[in-house]
């Protein structure tokens, strides 16, 4: 009998995305598994039933899904309630937010499920393919820049005309990772003027290499800002201090600021307070990307416009979502890459290796196993 990957419908409030594609179901199906999908599961990404039906999966309710499933492939980790019929044991490959979900993983362990998380996947070489932070991420910080674009009252690009000159926006993105680089390169095709920090400072080049202006804090020591895995780690007390003065001073003539700043397992970094606000124009705008984790900015609020001192601020909790289509058509492909890369054609089925399979199992043999997560 060959394999069985399944894929439900996303219950979590305001999931547009979903873990397949007609793309991805052709390539499992060429690998020897059959895939079966919940009906509807795709139509928030714009992928109705009748795509996954021509790809070659099988499409029924929740329970007829999951019924015998190997594999269950999911953007967020789905609820125990929704597995029950999944064979013991099984492989759940999703987004579970560990360090928050502390809970849910000791359930997945306790139920004998092979939890996999996505979002610990290594940021090496061979595991580019598979790095769903970084493919969505990326749309986020796009669609970060549209939505500032959108609620900032005047153009984006320099404009000449016989009336007069508009000036270009003024844009400072703050955190310069893969959202970051985005934001940068989005800004600046919509013709905006662009500046950008990091913590990190072989970030420096990559800015340049955009086009954008650099900000960065000269000549102070205890520099800590290049962490492991590619992620920022926290600065020094005297490096923060420094930051802040030249944020301050920089960010009063800005008029739309993109923050991205994000700690693995930590609240995100405050970088902009209520101060730094109130000093920026009236009809400026933030766009807050890590909102979600407590936030980069002093008062936003997740998937409200919060207006303070005449200032926007925006935040969506789920902003890849805002981008459905592409953002489940590579996700899709990162789930695919990952299993793909480990597929054994003589067991029929994904064998993980210990660098890779080590950095995403949460779970194994109805006990949690990850070392970050034992304690």
């Amino acid at each position: 009998m060959s394999l069985r990957i399944a894929v439900l419908k996303e219950r979590a409030p305001g999931e547009r995305r979903v873990a397949l594609s007609p793309e991805t179901v052709r390539k499992y199906l060429a690998l020897g598994a059959e895939v079966a999908v919940e009906h509807r599961a795709g139509l928030g990404a714009a992928v109705p039933d009748d795509d996954f039906a021509e790809a070659g999966a099988t499409l029924g309710d929740a329970a007829a899904t999951i019924a015998g499933a190997d594999i269950v492939l999911g953007v967020q980790a789905p609820d125990l309630s929704l597995l029950a019929g999944a064979k013991p044991g099984a492989m759940v490959a999703a987004m579970f937010d560990p360090w928050r979900e502390t809970e849910r993983v000791a359930a997945y362990g306790a139920a004998g499920f092979e939890a996999l998380a996505m979002e610990w996947m290594p940021r090496i070489t061979r595991a580019q393919s598979m790095d769903v932070l970084s493919s969505q991420a990326n749309l986020a910080g796009y669609k970060a820049v549209i939505a500032a674009a959108d609620a900032y009252g005047r153009a984006f690009p320099m404009m000449m005309t016989a009336a007069g000159t508009v000036s270009a926006a003024k844009v400072f993105v703050m955190g310069v990772g893969v959202a970051g680089l985005q934001a940068i390169a989005t800004a600046r095709r919509l013709g905006a003027q662009v500046s950008a920090t990091d913590v990190r400072s072989a970030t420096r080049e990559q800015i340049l290499s955009l086009g954008a202006k650099p900000v960065f804090v000269e000549n102070v020591a205890g520099i800590e800002g290049e962490g492991s895995g590619g992620y920022a780690s926290e600065m020094s007390e005297e490096y923060q201090k420094a930051q802040a003065e030249l944020v301050s001073a920089h960010i009063a003539k800005q008029d739309i600021v993109i923050t991205t700043a994000l700690i693995p397992g930590k609240p995100a970094p405050r970088l902009v307070s209520d101060a730094q606000i109130a000093s920026m124009k009236p009809g400026s705008v933030i766009f807050d990307l890590a909102v979600a984790q407590g936030g980069n900015v002093e008062g936003a609020v997740s998937d409200e416009v919060i207006e303070r001192h005449g200032v926007k601020i925006i935040g969506y909790a789920n902003t890849a979502t805002h981008l459905a289509a592409d953002a489940s058509a590579l996700y899709a492909r990162n789930l695919y890459n990952f299993l793909a890369a480990f597929w054994d054609k003589d067991q029929g089925r994904p064998v993980l290796d210990e660098e890779i399979g080590n950095a995403v199992r949460l779970t194994q043999g109805g006990a949690v196993v990850h070392e970050r997560l034992r304690g």
